[in-house]
Parts: C-alpha cells; structure tokens; sequence
C-alpha cells in the first residue's frame, strides 16, 4: 500500500510539473486538427464558445471575435493578432489557433487590423493592436493579458508594448515570425538575400508573395496614375488567389502598366529587382518609422520570440536582430527552428524539434497563467 501510494504521488507529481507540457501539446495538436480526438484532449481542452465584438478604439469601431473557454471561471486574457491576410479574423489557421488557445483555457481575442487585411503595414495599426488588451483586461476585470503578434503583426506589437499607455495592460509578449526592421524584410523579398546582425548574407529563395504585397501597397511607384485603379484590382485578385480574374483584367492596363502586371503574375520578380530596390531605398525613412529597432529602449513586457528556420516571407535572421534588441531583462526565450514554417507548425519535423517547440509554448503559457 506505501508503495503504492508513492507511485501514486509520484505520478501526480510528474503531471504537476509537465501539466504546461501536456497543455502545450494538446494546443499544437487542435492547431494542426481541430477534429483531434483522445483522453487527453478530454482532459485538457474545453468547449468553446465565440462572440462578434466590436472594440472602441480611438480611431473608430473595430470588429474582433471573442473565444471563450466554457466552464472555466476567470480565464487569463489572450490577445492574437493576425498577419497580413485579406481574411483577417476569418483566417482559417488564425481561427483554428485562436479556438485551440480557447480550448486550452484562455479567453482569446481576435481584432481585425483592416490595414494588414489590405496588405499594408501603417502607423495606425499600432494604436488597434495597443488598445486590444486594454479592452480584454477590462472584459474580463483581472489580470493583464498576452498578447500574440503573428508575421508583420508581430513587430507591430512590439511597437504597441513600449507605449505606456498599453504595456500594463499586457503580461507577455510572443512574436511568431516578426521583423525587426521592414527595410531589411523588404530587401529580403527583392534579392533573396538575408541580412545577419554580425555582417554575413545568407542566400534563399524569397516568396514571390512578399514582393508583390510590396508593390500592392507602393502602386504609385510602379504605376501610372491612369493605370492604378485597375493595378489594384488586379493584384488584389491575385493576392487574393483568383488569378484568373486577376488575368481578365490585364487588357485594361496601358502596355506599360500590363508588362509590370505580367511580371508579376508570373512570379518573376528578379525582373522588377532594381525597381523594387529604388523603392526601398526612398521609403526607407516610413519604413523605419514602423520598425522596432532602435526603439525598444522602453520595453517592460516580457518577451518570447519563435520563428521558422525556413521562413521565406520574413527571414529567420530578424529574430536574429530581435534578440539583440530586446532588453536582456525581458528576453525570456528564442527558438528559432524547422518545426515551424512562417506561421504554422511543420508536420514533417523531427520528434526532437517537436519537442522543442511543445516545451517553447509550454513556457509561453505558464507565463500567461
């Protein structure tokens, strides 16, 4: 009966101590299938329910979706904030991480950040992403909240967490797939080239995707004004994977406008190289503006940093720069790994990355507790 009652503690002992574990990899698994079945998923994940919400922001009404966790009193707050997407809440992979975080135990919320929807990265963003945890702490009347920044989001929220007027409001703060300076990233999509902090340059192959979001948001540089209307039309249409629409507009496009349509409808971007760097070189004061380096000076919100070692949209490298520029005080972790591409976990990784990256999220919600 000692023996058994050892046993016994022992194991309860072992649970206690891998509970984060086991939760963190219950929520990987509902990510990659929401339809995952199994005792531990009984155990370890709650029904969820979601509400439309709209946020009150300084700069106007902001739609958000909220999960909750049903039967879990006074759930911690957490805030994801999606990528550069024409979706944006609706995103079936952000919808489908957002429900497995809920299920796991925290009330999520989602904001719709209408500029990244529409493929732009601007200043007013930040605000949005600033005022969200301010609205879910208040929500849910306890404790500060974390806060989720995914791709170009991510160094968004970075600029958000050094305003005094939202750092208090925000427990932690996990980039996944940031950049440190948009400059850089938007170098990175014109050659392929990426740029580490210690001088050396790394070459492989950008998505063409990066680039034309680039050009989508700068159409008056690469088009005449006559010609913008229906340039935006169009690359709207391709970005939003309709490329046959995107196609039945090119006849409208003066033979200038169409060749540079062309171009980039058939993915040849090193075409557009010395364009696109020109680009960059004289936007690259508005591109610093919305770039943390050099401005996280006045961080106080603890930091988790995860990017894909694979990432062809934001290279990995910019974590590279993030953890130099995060104050030592509140970097807490920084895993940059195959098991995870640009914003989804890999299914073919090796069991040893895997396991790094349930450990990671392990971490990311004992601090978010």
């Amino acid at each position: 009966m000692l023996l058994s009652l050892f046993l016994f503690a022992l194991l309860g002992f072992g649970i206690y101590h891998l509970r984060y574990d086991l939760r963190s990899y219950s929520l990987l698994l509902h990510f990659l299938d929401p339809q995952a079945t199994g005792p531990l998923f009984r155990w370890e994940t709650a029904a969820v329910t979601t509400q439309e919400v709209t946020l009150p922001t300084a700069s106007g009404p902001v739609r958000a979706r909220l999960y909750l966790p049903s039967g879990v009193m006074h759930p911690p707050g957490m805030v994801v904030v999606h990528g550069i997407h024409h979706l944006g809440i609706d995103e079936p992979r952000l919808m489908s991480f957002a429900r497995a975080a809920a299920g796991g135990g925290f009330a999520v919320l989602t904001p719709e950040i209408s500029a990244l929807a529409d493929y732009r990265v601007d200043e007013a963003s930040i605000a949005t992403i600033g005022e969200s945890p301010v609205w879910l702490q208040q929500h849910l009347g306890n404790r500060p909240v974390t806060v989720v920044g995914i791709s170009f989001a991510g160094g968004l929220a970075l600029l958000a967490a050094c305003d005094p007027r939202y750092a208090p409001h925000i427990r932690a703060l996990v980039l996944m797939g940031a950049y440190d300076n948009l400059g850089r990233v938007s170098r990175f999509l014109a050659t392929s080239q990426a740029e580490f902090p210690d001088g050396r340059v790394a070459s492989y192959t950008a998505h063409d995707y990066g680039a034309a979001v680039f050009v989508y948001s700068n159409l008056e540089k690469f088009f005449t004004s006559s010609d913008q209307s229906v340039a935006h039309e169009a690359l709207r249409d391709w970005l939003w994977e309709q490329p046959e629409t995107a196609q039945s507009l090119l006849p409208r496009l003066s033979p200038a406008g169409r060749a540079t349509m062309e171009i980039l409808l058939a993915r040849k971007i090193d075409r557009l190289r010395p364009q696109l760097l020109d680009v960059i070189r004289a936007d690259e004061p508005q591109l610093a503006a919305l770039s943390p380096q050099g401005k996280l000076a006045n961080l106080h919100v603890p930091v988790f940093i995860l990017h894909g070692s694979t990432d062809d949209i934001i290279p990995s490298t910019e974590s590279l720069w993030l953890q130099r520029e995060v104050p030592p005080k509140y970097l807490r972790e920084v895993l940059i790994t195959p098991a995870f591409s640009h914003v989804d976990p890999e299914k073919s990784a090796t069991w040893s990355d895997q396991l790094r990256l349930v450990g990671f999220l392990a971490d990311v919600l004992h601090a978010s507790d």
